[in-house]
This record gives C-alpha cells, sequence and structure tokens, in this order.
C-alpha cells in the first residue's frame, strides 16, 4: 500500500516507447479484422435467415464479402 518513491513519476522506470506502438498496431489491426469479420457474418446471417438466402446462399455471401472487405482493408 505504501509507496516509497523519491522523484516525481516522470523518472521512474523507463519506458519502451518502441515496443508499446508495435502492441498498439498489432491490437488496432487485431480489432479492424475482428470487426470485419463479424460484421460480414451478421450480413450473412440476416440474409440466410431472414432474407430466404438459405445455407448456401449465407455462405456465399459470407466468402464474397470476406474477399471484398479483404480486399479493402489491407
Amino acid at each position: 500500500m505504501d509507496n516509497h518513491s523519491t522523484g516525481p513519476i516522470e523518472t521512474g522506470a523507463h519506458m519502451d516507447y518502441a515496443e508499446h506502438e508495435r502492441t498498439y498496431e498489432k491490437f488496432l489491426t487485431i480489432s479492424k479484422w475482428t470487426t470485419m469479420h463479424l460484421v460480414v457474418l451478421m450480413i450473412a446471417m440476416a440474409a440466410g435467415f431472414f432474407g430466404g438466402a438459405g445455407f448456401f446462399g449465407g455462405l456465399i455471401i459470407f466468402i464474397v464479402l470476406n474477399a471484398a472487405g479483404f480486399y479493402l482493408l489491407r
């Protein structure tokens, strides 16, 4: 509970800013791709269940939209 720091926080441990930036970029990349896949999945499920496309129609929509999303987000 007791903090025994003798100076301001700015003079504490050295921060590895390059590693922080790489980690943040990886986090953003994973978030971007995960969001794209989930949105495509929801659209394909809506088309398959409610739009009358059926399983194979939803699967085709899923594959086509994933390919388009991959092309646009890379």
